[in-house]
């Protein structure tokens, strides 16, 4: 069986001369290319960015709610359903100390269609995390992750 590869360089953009100590440019193995910056350190500025693009973390979870919400969207494509639209709100927390990994995930689902259970709609979130969304299945070894949704009838 071969081995599922993605590959992703990334490389600092900061120092002299530079508006943020701390940017960073990733881009990835399909060729596309993702900025990330520090957050200002007003008492070490030459440590901190300048809030120009999301913190590493931030991005994390982003590439979590994608995950997630396409696992979703899929789900229910494959089972019939008339789904238009799906949008996954993120809100997070994380150790107080180093290393600062998330300690609690929330997912609240809006998926927007027409006629869709909301029992398909809960099936598909609950496939995601057990079985097909491997970022909240990594992340869920140290968050408490949970979930809420809402359907809206379009």
């Amino acid at each position: 069986m071969e081995k599922c590869l993605v590959e992703c360089t990334v490389t600092w953009t900061g120092g002299a001369g530079t508006r943020s100590a701390m940017g960073f440019v990733a881009e990835t193995g399909s060729g596309h290319v993702l900025t990330m910056d520090g957050a200002p350190d007003a008492a070490k500025p030459e440590n901190g960015g300048a809030n120009l693009a999301p913190r590493p973390m931030e991005t994390v979870l982003a590439g979590t709610g994608g995950c997630t919400a396409y696992d979703v969207v899929l789900i229910l494509k494959r089972g019939r359903h008339d789904v238009r639209g799906c949008s996954v709100q993120l809100t997070s927390e994380r150790a107080d100390t180093d290393p600062k990994v998330f300690t609690r995930i929330h997912m609240h689902f809006k998926v927007t269609g027409r006629g869709i259970p909301a029992a398909a709609v809960e099936r598909a979130i609950a496939m995601s995390h057990d079985k097909y969304c491997s970022a909240s299945i990594m992340l869920g070894k140290t968050a408490k992750i949970t979930t809420s949704f809402e359907l809206v009838e379009a």
